[in-house]
């Protein structure tokens, strides 16, 4: 079955990710993008400035760009994407709710919310189970589902594969590419031959939301994982891919092959933009990998890689790298909204 999709904040940077990932889809049909008003009114092709190192789609070049209210969206629209700025989303995300729109979003706003499901595939897909609360709480007919951070995406899914070993806590230092600020958000000057020791919010995004992936929900109400989180989050000077140092400390004491064993073996998600393999973990023989501009576009970006594992007085050590644009942004939405579709919901 195809389901007829919308893109709100189709010309920025991660919208054009989602028209780049969606084109060809097997389940899922443009049919309507949205921007400011200074583009509504604007073919595609003329409102936005193409920055990726593919052609625009020729489905898309010619589509008349809305504006984003409920009111410019049509009704036979299943299910929309969302990369609008937060405080903007915050603002027009619930009335598209309201309005009955099920919503797949990027933007950082309600993450964290008590009925938000926030929602990795591969992870915890048992979340969206929340979407009957949120719905009997908020009087939606719609649905408001978010995926995390992009540098969190590439952590959690290596929490997670340790969990069976009694994960107590994660401390992760991150080595952040540019194109995570979004194509004006660092400057040349700012950023060549430097490295940028903040990223205003991330930390905290970091430290709570690998908490609530990697919670329970008893169908009533969502618990956090018991286990601590911080976060030291870096900007460096590459383009994408977001590069992370993890000190995981465990209950028990498994030997690194065991910790490789068990990232590898970690399933995926059956979904048609699901990696075969969700994680790939290079061995001892090669130390200095994963690297960002030769391991970002694993499994067409949507595959985490891992490497350097070693045993650690409290736990292991180890590196992990995801595409932040592909895998840490419009690709996660794609794959939740593909969870959607798979589980009904749409």
């Amino acid at each position: 079955m195809t389901h007829r999709v919308g893109i709100l904040g189709a010309t920025g940077a991660v919208g054009q990710r989602f028209i780049q990932l969606l084109d060809g889809h097997p389940q899922f049909e443009i049919a309507c993008l949205t921007a400011s008003d200074a583009s509504a009114g604007k073919p595609y092709r003329e409102a936005a400035k193409w920055r990726l190192d593919t052609a625009i789609p020729e489905s898309v070049r010619d589509i008349t760009v809305r504006a984003t209210n409920p009111a410019e969206i049509p009704d036979d629209v299943d299910l929309l994407f969302s990369s609008l700025p937060s405080g903007v989303a915050a603002e027009i995300e619930p009335d598209l709710c309201e309005a009955g729109y099920v919503v797949s979003s990027n933007s950082s706003n309600d993450r964290m919310a008590e009925d938000v499901p926030l929602t990795i595939p591969e992870i915890n897909p048992d979340h969206l189970d929340l979407i009957e609360v949120q719905r009997d709480e908020r009087g939606w007919d719609g649905a408001l589902v978010k995926n995390p951070n992009c540098s969190t995406i590439t952590m959690v899914p290596t929490l997670a594969a340790l969990d069976e070993f009694g994960l107590e806590r994660a401390q992760v230092s991150t080595l952040q590419a540019v194109s995570g600020a979004g194509y004006d958000g660092v400057t040349s000057m700012e950023i060549i031959d430097n490295a940028i020791p903040h990223i205003g919010g991330e930390e905290a995004k970091m430290e709570t939301e690998s908490r609530k992936l990697l919670g329970s929900f008893d169908g009533a109400e969502l618990s956090l994982h018991s286990a601590e989180v911080a976060a030291s989050c870096n900007r460096i000077p590459t383009i994408d891919g977001h590069l992370e140092n993890v000190f995981a400390e465990l209950a028990d004491a498994p030997s690194p092959e065991a910790v490789g064993a068990a990232m590898e073996s970690f399933p995926s998600a059956d979904l048609p933009s699901s990696p075969e393999q969700l994680i790939h973990v290079f061995g001892e023989d090669q130390p200095e990998r994963p690297q960002p501009r030769m391991d970002r576009m694993r499994g067409d970006g949507m595959q985490i890689a891992a490497g350097g594992v070693q045993s650690t007085p409290a736990g292991v050590k180890y590196n992990c790298l995801a595409h932040n644009t592909i895998r840490g942004a419009a690709g996660a939405s794609v794959l939740n909204g593909e969870l959607l579709a798979n589980d009904g919901w749409i």
